[in-house]
């Protein structure tokens, strides 16, 4: 239960969102934009956030769109991960949603509030980063697209008043081979030790992780250590390392050496897979 009242709005459309935060906002209301709802609940839960209005996306037609258009898939922001990795038109995006928590759980966690979201892990841009999707943000200068890897640096760089309406995947990368791994340290639900998604393309692999770092990441350093093929894994591999973003998170989940042991096994095993492919 959270331990406060604030005022509930369901738009019908993205300008009405739009104008409605801002209404709410000038009221001092603190407005936040709300998904699946999830995370806001827990924050709230403990008083990590406040909000007096919270504005629900699910009725938004743009924002539940799940289809190919135009040689793209598009995916709307309230798509849940249930409903993402049941239809399947991306398959590494699929593998990913469905290691997400647990099958409870993804019937409420939306593609775009698990994107947005506050916590380290955030899987589901992961193989958005890999294909270079496009996302379409909303705000009071209208809708813009934009790159995912211009605008997600650590966390979708998103201004006061703006709302992930939709991500957009060129079709060529849905049929690629891919490897997904995901590591945790005792069973199948919870957050990861880590997180690999991997894609090969035109004979070259790349990566992305989550679990490793503070925030879900891509490096373009880490790719070309990777697919250096005429040294050795094991050198690949920790020639990679060497180019993290950032220091191995040390918390519950796993030590920082237990999480650069995983991660160096991790690796080995999904470039194993896909230089087969």
């Amino acid at each position: 239960m959270i331990p406060f009242d604030f005022d509930y709005y369901q738009p019908s459309s993205i300008q009405l969102a739009v104008e409605w935060f801002q209404f709410l906002q000038k009221l001092g209301k603190n407005p936040l934009y709300y998904a699946g709802g999830t995370e806001i609940i827990t924050w709230a839960r403990t008083n990590s956030i406040h909000p007096g209005a919270v504005i629900d996306l699910k009725s938004i037609p743009e924002c539940n769109v799940m289809d190919i258009e135009n040689d793209k898939l598009v995916i709307g922001a309230c798509v849940t991960l249930s409903a993402l990795s049941a239809v399947n038109l991306f398959p590494l995006l699929s593998e990913t949603a469905k290691a997400v928590a647990d099958q409870t759980s993804r019937n409420k966690i939306t593609f775009g509030g698990n994107i947005c979201g506050k916590i380290y892990y955030r899987e589901a841009v992961l193989p958005l980063l890999l294909t270079n999707s496009k996302v379409i943000i909303a705000g009071m200068r209208g809708t813009k697209e934009v790159s995912i890897n211009q605008i997600f640096t650590q966390h979708l760089r998103l201004e006061r008043g703006e709302f992930l309406v939709q991500t957009l995947t060129d079709r060529s990368y849905l049929a690629l081979p891919f490897a997904h791994y995901k590591k945790r340290q005792i069973g199948n639900v919870g957050y990861p030790l880590v997180t690999v998604a991997a894609l090969k393309k035109n004979n070259r692999i790349h990566t992305a992780f989550s679990g490793v770092c503070p925030f879900p990441f891509r490096s373009v350093e880490m790719d070309q250590a990777l697919n250096e093929s005429s040294i050795p894994l094991a050198a690949r591999i920790e020639n990679a390392i060497s180019k993290l973003p950032a220091p191995v998170l040390n918390n519950a989940e796993g030590s920082a050496p237990y999480r650069k042991f995983v991660l160096k096994q991790t690796i080995a095993d999904s470039i194993q897979i896909l230089e087969r492919e």
